[in-house]
């Protein structure tokens, strides 16, 4: 099974343009999730899905850029735009302002996506006023979780 990690890197933001390329510990942000990516083992190939030469630029040496449309209205829009144009059995939508995550979490999704066509990793709201919250991300889940 062909996974590729695609991570969608806007330079745009309206809440902080120019994010993926803020620097964390001497390097842009985008780099550090290009880095844990690159760690996972059950990815085939790494890539980062733009509009911005500016990202495209920081990450060449390290990941496969795929340019992209700049109207996309999200993330997800982004991968499904390169995901379209690639030969692959699945895809793990990395965050590209993540860039603590674990490779485990990555290669965790994409062992789940051997046995079911789509998963996701989630984990519990840790502050009670991030439900009412349009910036945090939210999963319904039935009782098998």
């Amino acid at each position: 099974m062909r996974l590729l990690g695609i991570i969608p890197a806007r330079y745009a933001s309206t809440r902080f343009p120019g994010k993926p390329l803020a620097l964390l510990a001497g390097k842009p942000i985008i780099r550090h999730v290009v880095e844990r990516c690159r760690r996972a083992s059950r990815l085939d190939e790494v890539i980062v899905a733009t509009d911005d030469e500016r990202i495209a630029e920081a990450v060449r040496p390290w990941a496969r850029v795929e340019m992209t449309r700049p109207e996309h209205p999200s993330g997800t829009d982004r991968v499904a735009e390169v995901a379209g144009r690639m030969a692959c059995d699945g895809v793990v939508n990395i965050q590209g302002d993540e860039p603590l995550i674990d490779p485990a979490a990555i290669d965790a999704v994409a062992a789940a996506l051997t046995e079911a066509e789509m998963t996701t990793a989630a984990t519990l709201l840790a502050e009670p006023g991030d439900l009412d919250n349009p910036n945090v991300v939210k999963v319904v889940v039935n009782r098998l979780g």
